[in-house]
């Protein structure tokens, strides 16, 4: 991956410290779940978005709304159901008498931080309302494009216990998600300190960081030195689950960015300006589980596509070279 620029090492520590104050203010929200989010704003700022597979009642929309406060964004909530349409998500064109004129109503999907509840309770038609605006940052209606506010980040929930009355999320659009993670249930400690009122509500969650700070430090980060060799890496890690007997579909080439542009990130957050093999192999299966397809008899002998990325990185030889420039 060839780079004009690359971050310096003062460069770096400094998105490492402004990474550092944004987490530690959003856990003062959610106890006890670090590592989760680390991810998910390691994602914000590498231009991802998070698909959060989790059960009701663990924090989704108090991480999200956290996560807007953090860098004195806006948030909204769409809770997806049934007969949501696609103008409900991305916004309508209306006609002003007064006026007369068309003139657009942005809908929720207009916010630095938009959490798409139980995103496969609604229809393939109005999950595809996303499609373009996860990808390429802007809404089209009536053929005017609309662009959204920057950061842009969506984090999408799905139960995976209840299905009934759910449509299954298409590859299209499960490949548009940088990663895929839960944040579970908080451990016995941080249990407790919920339980007796310890920490912030996220309604009095001050800003550490604006918006234009946010941008800086992910332009930053994106620069990290990503070696040929680290690349050369990545790149045979996503022909193996192409090649895996259990695999149907592989990770996409878009994957294979989603994992170098993250990897990149993580590198810059840790204070680092270079990706090292254990920056891929911490995130691979987190960017890539989720874009295989299994083989039917596969995923009934209970093989799942965790498994495969398990066996895939003790199967690729780690290359020996530290990914320094």
């Amino acid at each position: 991956m060839s780079q004009t620029t690359v971050i310096s090492a003062e460069q770096a520590s400094w998105v490492a410290e402004v990474f550092s104050a944004a987490v530690d203010n959003v856990e003062r929200v959610i106890h006890g779940k670090r590592r989760v989010v680390e991810l998910v704003f390691a994602t914000a700022l590498a231009g991802g978005h998070v698909l959060l597979e989790d059960v009701p009642g663990t924090g989704k929309t108090a991480l999200a709304r956290a996560l807007s406060a953090t860098v004195d964004g806006t948030s909204s909530r769409i809770q997806f159901t049934p007969d949501l349409l696609p103008g409900d998500v991305t916004g309508i064109t209306v006609f002003d008498q007064r006026r007369a004129a068309f003139e657009f109503h942005p809908g929720p999907i207009f916010a630095n931080v938009v959490l798409a509840d139980e995103i496969n309770r609604a229809s393939p038609k109005t999950q595809s309302a996303l499609l373009e605006v996860m990808e390429e940052g802007r809404v089209t209606v009536d053929r005017v494009s609309h662009e959204v506010p920057s950061p842009f980040l969506v984090l999408a929930t799905q139960n995976p216990i209840e299905q009934a009355g759910t449509y299954r999320l298409p590859e299209a659009q499960l490949d548009r998600f940088m990663i895929k993670t839960s944040v579970g249930y908080p451990d016995h400690a941080a249990m407790m300190r919920i339980l007796q009122g310890a920490g912030t509500p996220e309604e009095t969650l001050r800003a550490v960081l604006s918006t234009e700070r946010m941008a800086q430090a992910a332009s930053l980060a994106r620069t990290a030195h990503v070696s040929p060799l680290i690349a050369d890496y990545i790149l045979r890690i996503v022909d193996a689950t192409r090649a895996a007997a259990e695999v149907r579909l592989g990770a996409s080439v878009r994957g294979a960015l989603a994992l170098t542009r993250l990897a990149a990130t993580w590198a810059a957050v840790q204070g680092r300006t270079f990706v090292v093999p254990d920056d891929v192999r911490e995130l691979a299966s987190t960017v890539l589980a989720h874009r295989l397809v299994l083989e039917p008899e596969a995923e009934f002998d209970g093989v799942t596509a965790e498994d495969v990325l398990i066996q895939v990185l003790l199967d690729v030889p780690v290359p020996e070279e530290t990914g320094a420039a």
